[in-house]
Order: structure tokens, then sequence, then C-alpha cells
């Protein structure tokens, strides 16, 4: 099984390379039809290139190991360089927004045409192979970076979508869904955007872990009869998942040796949970 961190590098690289493809066809046939919907569409290609490059630039510094400056390594990076993802999508949704809402109140000159239907379809068929190998990477490894380009690749199917049923509707005189479809997907991106910088907002903040895996927490120390009370359990993130910190408290009575082994088995126990990196447990004597 390829590791984290190639795996991730892997779907920015196809990202970019696909996305590049997108923009190149979209732009040409999007300028040429006047169709608002597809210009929209093919900058949201141009972010999806920018996000990809992002996905790549800040796997390759999360890859790097732990050193004497950064003693946690550096998978923080992912987080950093996704609220540069999201910056720009809210950005891009700012100018779209504008652009299709002009469009909307002084009328669209969307000419119809078989090469914008061939686009669309070109564009949701990339789009659905990016999207399933990015979602079984992601399965396979909890990443950010992946998250955020699989849900990328998501919303552009069903943006495409929309896209193309603007398209169909021309046929019938029907041009204002064009406009109101640039709308939606201007909408959309910043929808997307801003949920991806509040996720990597609070990661960089130091939110806690979740209530679900401190239960966890307390359920395995609640398992050592030495223990007599949890005082309590403090956690960081780094990159994808947490160092947790514990202080239990023991009977004073208890060897320093034995009240260490208490503790280095509480700590493997709980490293093992999937959102924990690393487990420090402070001993307390209680008289």
């Amino acid at each position: 099984m390829e590791d984290k961190f190639a795996i991730t590098k892997k779907a920015g690289f196809l990202g970019i390379l696909g996305n590049i493809f997108l923009l190149i066809i979209k732009a040409t046939v999007g300028f040429i039809s006047n169709s608002q919907a597809m210009i929209a569409d093919s900058i949201n290609s141009a972010g999806d290139i920018f996000a990809s490059l992002m996905t790549f630039i800040g796997n390759k510094i999360a890859s790097a190991p732990n050193d004497e400056d950064h003693n946690f390594g550096h998978g923080k990076a992912e987080y950093i360089f996704s609220m540069f993802i999201s910056i720009s999508m809210i950005l891009v949704s700012a100018k779209l927004l504008y652009d299709s809402a002009l469009t909307l109140i002084f009328g669209s000159e969307l000419q119809f045409s078989w090469i914008l239907v061939a686009v669309c379809i070109a564009t949701i068929i990339t789009k659905i192979f990016l999207f399933v190998y990015t979602k079984h990477a992601y399965k396979l490894h909890n990443s950010i970076l992946l998250e955020a380009n699989m849900k990328d690749h998501r919303n552009d199917c069903i943006v495409t979508t929309f896209t193309l049923i603007s398209v169909l509707l021309t046929l019938a005189n029907i041009y204002w869904f064009d406009s109101v479809v640039g709308i939606g997907i201007s909408i959309w991106i910043c929808y997307t955007g801003i949920s991806i910088f509040i996720e990597s907002y609070n990661v960089l903040m130091d939110i806690s872990i979740d209530d679900k895996t401190k239960e966890l927490i307390l359920d395995i120390a609640n398992r050592f009869k030495e223990i007599q009370e949890i005082e309590s359990i403090v956690s960081t993130p780094v990159g994808d998942k947490f160092l947790v910190f514990i202080t239990i408290c023991v009977d004073g009575n208890m060897s320093t040796f034995d009240s260490h082994k208490l503790a280095d088995n509480l700590e493997t126990t709980v490293s093992k949970l999937d959102k924990v990196s690393k487990t420090v447990v402070h001993v307390e004597p209680k008289i």
C-alpha cells in the first residue's frame, strides 16, 4: 500500500493535469459561446489547478520528518496550504457571483453548441475519475488535503451537470438559467471554501480532540483499576492526528516503578486509537 504522502502527491499531480485540460477546453468554448456558466466553470477549473498545486506543495512539506526545530514534524503544513486553497475559492466565488448577477440582470448572449455539450460530458467523466481516485486515497489516509480535493472534484461533477442542463435549455430559448447556474456555482464554491477554512483554522488554533475519541480514552483509562482518578485529558493536533496528555492519580504508596509501568501501558493503549499520534501520561500520587 502506498503511504499517505506518496498517494497524496499522486492525487495532486493528477489533479493538476486533469484541471489544465479542463481549463483549456472550458475557457475556449465558454468565451466562443458566451456561456456565463461555462466561463464560471472554467474559472473554477483555474482555481482547481491552484488547489491541486497547493496540495502538491503542502504534501511535500508535511511529509518532512521531525527535526530539532520541529519536534512533532511538519504535519500542520497540510492545514496551512488547505487554508490557502479555501481563501482562493472564496475570492474566485465573489468574482463569479458579481459577473453572473450582472448577466442575469442585463441578459445573456449564450449561443447553443453541441461542443458545449461535449465539453460538459468530458468534464463530468474526468471529474468522476478524479473523485473516485481521491476518495479511495482519502479513505486510506485521513488527510485534509485529500478531503479538500475530493470535495472539489465531487462539487465539479454536480456543478457541470447543472451547466449541461443550462446549455440544453437554450434549445427551448430559456437563457436565464445559464446565469442562475453561474450564481449557483459561485455560492457552492464559496460554501466549500468556508468549510475548508473553518476546519483548517480549528486545527491551526489547536482545537481539542473530538468528544467521541475523548470518551474512548476515558473508557480505556477506567479499565486500569490502579487509576483512582483521571484528573485531566488535554490534546493538541499534530497533522491529522492528536498529541494527548493525560494526568492520572494513583495511590501515593505505589512504587515509582509500578506507576511508570502503569503510565507506559496506558500510553501504549491510547496511542493505538486512530486519531492519536502520541500519548503522554503524567502520574500524580494521591494520599
